[in-house]
C-alpha cells in the first residue's frame, strides 16, 4: 500500500548536512521530512574535525557545548603528531587545547583566532546523534532512517516524490514545495537532474591520492605500548608506508587510513591483510579488533556545476567532493545547510520572493569551490613529500634525514591544521543580497584571518564584559546591531521590517571598542551570522531590506 504526506520540504539523506538543515528548518518551524537509506546515524566514524566556524553555528543553536562534550574525554589532547610509525620516533607535533581547556582558551585569543569557540576533535558519528536528537525534538520534522528517494518530478509548482523502505515493504508519495540533496558523493538527486562535476579528480600522490583503505578498530594496547605522547591524530611518514590515525574515543577506538599503490589490489584486500598493514604502521606486532572497514578514492578536488535546478538543491557531499586533508568536507556541507535554511524559510512564509533562493548557488558554489582547492593544496603538501630512504636508520644520514623531515612536516602541520583564514574567511562578496559599501575585504590566506565587517563575511567577534560573546547577543533571525555610545535612530529599518513580515531585532551594543571594529554605528547581520550591510544612515532602509530579501535591485554605496 503506497501511503501519501505532504510537506514544505523534503531532505533525502541524512548526514550532517540533512540534519543541519533539518535543525534549521524545524525551528523555523518548516515542515519536513527527512529521508535516509542507512538504518540509522553513521556507525563509522568518517569526517573527524569540526572547524571553529561550525563550532560557532552549533552554539548558535545551543548545542555547541553538548558536541564538545562528545567524542574525546574532555583532558585528552588533541595534539597533531608526525612519526615514524606510530610507536616510532616523532618528526613534527601541534599541540592544541583538550575540549576541558578550550572554553577558557578561546576568551585569551584574540587576532586570527577572534571567535566564539575554537575547533574540536569528534567523530562525524558522535555529531550526527547530536544532531539527530535535537532535530527530534522539533514538532515540525519527521524522520525515517531505512528510506530512500526513489524518483521525483518537479512540476514547477512543487515536488511529486516517491520514497520506499529500504526493504521493499513499503512506500509513500510524498508532495513537497522543495526537494534537498543531501544524499552524498553518489547522489541520486544530482544524478537524476544530470547535473556534471567539474573541478578536478584523479590526483595521484604518495599519500592522500588515490585509493586508500579505512579500518575501524579496537586496539585496547594502542597507547600503553606507544611510547609517545597522546595526541588525537598520528600520522606515518616513512618510506614504506604512508598511514594516519585518529582517536575516535580516547580509549580504544580509531579509524586508521593507509595509502595503497594498488587500486585493484586494495579492493581485493582482506581483514588478515589489515591488520599486517597496521602492525606495520604501528612499528610492531599489535592485536586489534576490526569493527569495519571499506576502501575510499582520496584525490578529488569536485565541485557540482549547479547546485540548484527548479525547486531542487544540491548540499554536503552531493554538490562537493574533498580530499579530507584540512577536514573542509563536512564543515563545508553543515555550512550549506546554515545557508540554504534560512533562504528556504523565508519564501516559504512569504517574507521573500523565490528569487532569493537563486543566491544559495551563487554564494554557496564559489566557497566550494575555494574550499576544494584549499584541501587540494594541503594534500599536495603532505602528499608529494618524499620520506628519505634512510629515514629510520640509526645512523648519521638517517639522523640528517629525521631532521630534514621534521623541519618540514612542522612547517605542513601548522599550514593544514591552524587555518583560521580558512574556518571564518569564506566570502560571498559578489552575492546580490549582500550590499556591498566600497570597501574591500583582506587578501583570503589560509593560516591567517583578519577580522573585518566589510559585508559579505563572518562578523568580527568580541567578548563582551559579562563573558558573553557578542555573537550570544545575536537574533536567531535578522540582527540590526547598533553600535557606540550615541544610540542611532533605527525606527526606519524596524517599520520596514514589519511591513515586510521580517523578524528583526535591535541590538545596541555601546562600546567603543566594537564600533571601531565595525567602523559603522549599523550594522546588519543575516540568520547565517554574515554581514549584509553597514552604514551611518537609515535613509535606504527600504533599499537595504528588499536587496537582501532577493526583492530589490543593488544599492549602490
Amino acid at each position: 500500500m503506497t501511503n501519501k504526506c505532504t510537506v514544505q520540504v523534503l531532505i533525502a539523506g541524512g548526514g550532517p548536512c540533512g540534519l543541519m538543515l533539518a535543525n534549521e528548518l524545524g525551528r523555523r518551524n518548516i515542515s519536513c521530512l527527512l529521508v535516509d537509506a542507512k538504518p540509522g546515524t553513521a556507525f563509522n566514524p568518517q569526517a573527524n574535525a569540526t572547524q571553529a566556524r561550525t563550532m560557532e553555528h552549533f552554539r548558535r543553536l545551543g548545542f555547541a557545548h553538548e558536541i564538545r562534550s562528545m567524542g574525546l574525554p574532555p583532558d585528552h589532547p588533541t595534539d597533531i603528531t608526525y612519526l615514524t610509525r606510530f610507536a616510532g620516533t616523532e618528526l613534527a607535533r601541534l599541540r592544541l587545547p583538550t575540549a576541558a581547556a578550550a572554553p577558557q582558551a578561546i576568551k585569551n585569543m584574540s587576532g586570527s583566532w577572534s571567535a566564539a569557540e575554537l575547533p574540536h576533535r569528534v567523530s562525524q558519528k558522535y555529531v550526527e546523534v547530536c544532531l539527530h536528537r535535537h532535530a527530534q525534538q522539533q514538532a515540525s520534522i519527521e524522520m525515517r532512517y531505512g528510506w530512500q528517494l526513489q524518483q521525483f518530478t518537479d512540476t514547477g509548482d512543487g515536488i511529486e516524490a516517491l520514497v520506499a523502505s529500504v526493504n521493499g515493504g513499503q512506500t509513500l508519495n510524498v508532495k513537497a514545495d522543495y526537494l534537498v540533496g543531501a544524499d552524498g558523493a553518489r547522489s541520486r538527486v544530482r544524478h537524476q537532474l544530470g547535473i556534471a562535476w567539474g573541478g578536478a579528480t584523479g590526483f595521484k600522490r604518495k599519500f592522500m591520492g588515490g585509493k586508500m583503505l579505512a579500518v575501524y578498530l579496537n586496539a585496547p594496547d594502542f597507547y600503553a605500548r606507544n611510547p609517545n605522547d597522546r595526541a588525537w591524530m598520528y600520522v606515518v611518514v616513512n618510506p614504506e608506508l604512508r598511514a594516519f590515525i585518529m582517536s575516535v574515543d580516547g580509549v580504544s577506538e580509531f579509524a586508521f587510513h593507509i595509502q595503497m599503490a594498488d587500486d585493484a589490489a586494495t579492493e581485493a584486500l582482506t581483514e588478515a591483510d589489515a591488520r599486517r598493514l597496521f602492525a606495520q604502521a604501528f612499528g610492531q606486532p599489535i592485536d586489534i579488533e576490526i569493527l569495519s572497514m571499506a576502501t575510499w578514492m582520496a584525490g578529488h578536488a569536485l565541485v557540482a556545476e549547479s547546485f540548484q535546478q527548479g525547486r531542487v538543491f544540491l548540499g554536503g557531499d552531493a554538490a562537493h567532493l574533498f580530499t579530507p586533508t584540512g577536514g573542509l568536507g563536512y564543515n563545508t556541507a553543515v555550512e550549506d545547510a546554515v545557508n540554504l535554511s534560512w533562504k528556504l524559510a523565508s519564501v516559504l512564509k512569504g517574507v521573500a520572493p523565490a528569487k532569493l533562493l537563486d543566491s544559495y548557488h551563487l554564494e554557496r558554489h564559489a566557497l566550494a569551490v575555494r574550499n576544494t582547492g584549499y584541501a587540494r593544496q594541503f594534500a599536495d603538501s603532505i602528499g608529494l613529500f618524499d620520506a628519505a630512504p634512510e629515514l629510520e636508520d640509526a645512523s648519521p644520514p638517517g639522523e640528517q634525514a629525521r631532521t630534514v623531515a621534521s623541519d618540514y612536516l612542522n612547517g605542513h602541520v601548522r599550514r593544514e591544521f591552524n587555518i583560521p583564514g580558512v574556518t571564518f574567511g569564506g566570502r560571498y562578496d559578489s552575492s546580490p543580497i549582500v550590499v556591498g559599501d566600497g570597501t574591500t575585504a583582506p587578501p583570503d590566506a589560509a593560516n591567517s584571518y583578519t577580522p573585518c565587517a566589510t559585508p559579505g563575511g563572518r562578523p568580527p567577534h568580541a567578548w563582551l564584559p559579562d563573558g558573553r560573546s557578542l555573537f550570544d547577543t545575536f537574533h536567531t533571525e535578522w540582527t540590526l546591531l547598533v553600535l557606540g555610545p550615541d544610540r542611532a535612530d533605527t525606527s526606519a529599518f524596524e517599520s520596514v521590517a514589519a511591513s515586510m513580515g521580517l523578524d528583526l531585532k535591535v541590538v545596541h551594543q555601546p562600546s567603543s571598542e566594537i564600533l571601531a571594529l565595525y567602523e559603522a554605528p549599523m550594522v546588519l547581520i543575516r540568520p547565517d551570522q554574515i554581514v549584509a550591510w553597514r552604514g551611518h544612515h537609515t535613509e535606504a532602509a527600504q533599499a537595504v531590506l528588499a536587496q537582501v530579501l532577493g526583492a530589490g535591485a543593488t544599492v549602490r554605496a
